[in-house]
């Protein structure tokens, strides 16, 4: 089911967005300034009509600030970030908690979630859809929360507000796993990424449509949106062959795409606006920093390149 045949989301161009620069992190409290998150917005706007945004946090006031104040036409799905409420025994690089940790980690969910529900009802001409979390019921994650909480926070927003609402996730556990969310959820939001699964540039859309149809054809009474989807520029080995990635097959891929979401007008957001220096461990060329359309100074990539020079 295409979205605009369920609810109200027109079509259109949609990017990822985290505005974090060199020497700035959500962790690290350094957020981005007006001027900086502004510059960003004006880099984007003539390309995108979309974003999506994964937090309640400072960075989030400000981008919707510059938004509303410079009467910039974006539309934007805001997620609110929820934290591990379970120990995931199963994650390779983290999701242990203590108790007293997982119970500061729901209380702080809570607030996301209110925080969320006030942003949507205050900037209700510019959210035009929320999400109850990100990545956290995935066998993988390091901040699983259990199924029937996400539905407790589900249900939250949905008696808060207007907007629709959803839960952005890897595509594999809405195959089984979250039919109960499904029935919650006013869309289902899946992310793909062939390349983390080993595939080849030739290979990457038809897996990409495959993962799609795996979750719309089972659930044909809820329209399905891609919320990430992207293709790595560098990669230092850890887990994406460094011959796998690079400008030119980012290029590629992200025409690939566009070109089928555009065809069957699925909602479909790039994964990702900018590079993101803060995310990973140190080693420059760790494949999570080097997933942007544009670098980490602003530099615009290949692709980028060749779509600013067809708009001179």
């Amino acid at each position: 089911m295409k979205i605009k045949e369920r609810i109200d989301i027109e079509p259109g161009r949609a990017i990822c967005y985290s505005g974090f620069r060199e020497g700035q992190s959500p962790e690290s409290g350094i957020f981005p300034s007006y001027g900086q998150i502004k510059e960003d917005l004006l880099i984007l706007h003539d390309h995108w009509k979309y974003l999506r945004l994964y937090d309640c946090d400072k960075h989030t006031d400000i981008v919707l600030e510059v938004i509303q104040n410079e009467n910039l036409d974006f539309k934007v799905m805001l997620g609110a970030y929820i934290g591990a409420e379970m120990n995931n025994f199963g994650c390779q690089w983290g999701g242990f908690y203590s108790e007293e940790e997982l119970a500061e980690n729901k209380a702080r969910n809570l607030d996301q979630i209110k925080k969320l529900i006030q942003l949507a009802n205050e900037y209700p001409d510019i959210i035009f859809s929320l999400s109850a979390g990100n990545e956290a019921l995935v066998h993988w994650t390091d901040h699983y929360v259990p199924i029937q909480d996400v539905i407790k926070y589900v249900r939250l927003i949905k008696m808060g507000t207007k907007q629709p609402v959803t839960f952005c996730e890897n595509y594999v556990p809405w195959q089984e796993k979250l039919h109960e969310l499904v029935e919650e959820v006013d869309f289902i939001s899946i992310h793909t990424y062939p390349v983390w699964e080993y595939k080849n540039i030739h290979e990457a859309l038809e897996y990409t449509k495959q993962n799609y149809y795996s979750v719309a054809d089972r659930y044909p009474h809820k329209p399905v949106v891609i919320t990430e989807a992207g293709w790595a520029t560098n990669s230092n080995g850890r887990g994406i062959d460094p011959h796998n990635v690079s400008e030119d097959l980012q290029e590629v891929y992200y025409k690939d795409l566009m070109k089928w979401t555009d065809e069957e007008e699925i909602l479909t957001f790039y994964f990702e606006a900018f590079d993101e220096s803060w995310k990973g461990s140190n080693e420059p060329l760790e494949p999570e920093k080097h997933w942007g359309l544009f670098t980490v100074d602003r530099k615009p990539k290949k692709v980028m390149q060749k779509m600013e020079l067809s708009m001179v």
